[in-house]
């Protein structure tokens, strides 16, 4: 155990010449207060630019795929996923393997890698539910029913793990499931297979959390994000390309019609795609120089920012009833983040 040294002691370095444990900007008149505070200024300047990375990319991405699958017509679901997860594993590979963004980690075994292909299969679902959704509901009302994802955790720990957590943590889920109700009775536009279809994608969300913490919770299993979206993306790919074909069997004479039609349309597939890669990469960046914490409560945060963009953008109608069942989920959620900390 090193003991610490009190401000302004000296100790012996090798070869017997002293050492100054002074405070930089206080004792050493080569490095001035200003350097320090310039240093904390870009640190919190390179902090700052990731979060707003993260808000552009988040809520980017659900405004590309709502302008595309509901404003611009472009009805193909599965084939838009295909595309973010073809963007996500060129990419990935790019940022690990090329620019060494981050360590390149191995599959070490034939039990992980089924482990990864059924947390792929999961998130293709939630993925490409959430995107069926988006053809039949607006983004605000989308954000609502996503923001129960903590209702649907728990039950899941619970279910897999027997993972009891302090009944004050579950009492905060009744505004959470209640706000939803309430907004859904209060939307104009409700739809019910876009409703299911949103339920769906949140629920698999949740589920993939759960198995993802269950699966690779080994030392010898765990992968950063990065990682695990570089061996996910290729699997995902493999499951969506058959389901494209089954689903959408013309998409792809369609896209190539639709591009002739207006060349602006590769632009919008491509940049949906890059977005939706961003969506992880600003994931993992802030996560890395932050905390998880931070990026719950960003999370909590960017649905009411999606609400409002998303209003303000599509001008679809909004009841006070759905305003105020959002904002009770919303409570609940913040409320819910809170209780875990505190009984952690």
């Amino acid at each position: 155990m090193v003991e610490a040294s009190s401000p302004g002691k000296e100790k012996k370095g090798a070869g017997g010449s002293i050492l100054s444990t002074n405070n930089s900007s206080n004792g050493n008149p080569l490095l001035p207060q200003s350097l320090g505070r310039s240093d904390k200024n870009s640190s919190r300047f390179f902090t700052g630019s990731l979060i707003a990375g993260w808000y552009c990319s988040n809520i980017g991405v659900l405004l590309l795929n709502k302008f595309l699958l509901s404003n611009y017509g472009f009805k193909y679901p599965v084939f838009l996923t295909m595309c973010h997860m073809i963007a996500c594993a060129l990419l990935c590979y790019i940022a690990i393997v090329w620019m060494k963004l981050v360590p390149l980690q191995t599959i070490r075994s034939r039990v992980q890698f089924f482990k990864i292909t059924a947390l792929s299969v999961i998130f293709c679902a939630s993925v490409v539910s959430g995107n069926i959704s988006l053809r039949f509901l607006p983004v605000s009302f989308t954000q609502a029913v996503g923001a129960t994802t903590p209702f649907f955790t728990a039950v899941f720990a619970y279910l897999m793990t027997f993972k009891k957590e302090a009944w004050q943590t579950y009492a905060t889920l009744v505004p959470v499931v209640a706000g939803v109700v309430i907004a859904s009775g209060g939307e104009p536009s409700f739809h019910l297979y876009g409703f299911i279809m949103c339920l769906a994608a949140t629920a698999a969300r949740a589920l993939k959390s759960v198995l993802q913490g269950i699966l690779l919770s080994s030392e010898g299993e765990k992968l950063n994000s990065m990682n695990l979206l570089l061996y996910m993306a290729p699997i995902a790919i493999f499951v969506l390309l058959p389901a494209t074909l089954l689903m959408e069997p013309n998409v792809l004479s369609i896209t190539i019609a639709l591009a002739r039609e207006d060349q602006k349309m590769i632009f919008y597939l491509i940049a949906n795609s890059i977005v939706a890669y961003c969506v992880n990469l600003t994931n993992f960046l802030v996560t890395k120089h932050t905390s998880a914490l931070t990026l719950q409560v960003l999370g909590n945060a960017k649905g009411a920012v999606a609400v409002v963009v998303s209003i303000l953008i599509f001008r679809n109608p909004v009841s006070i009833t759905g305003m105020l069942g959002y904002t009770l989920t919303v409570f609940g959620v913040v409320l819910y983040s809170e209780s875990k900390k505190r009984f952690r």
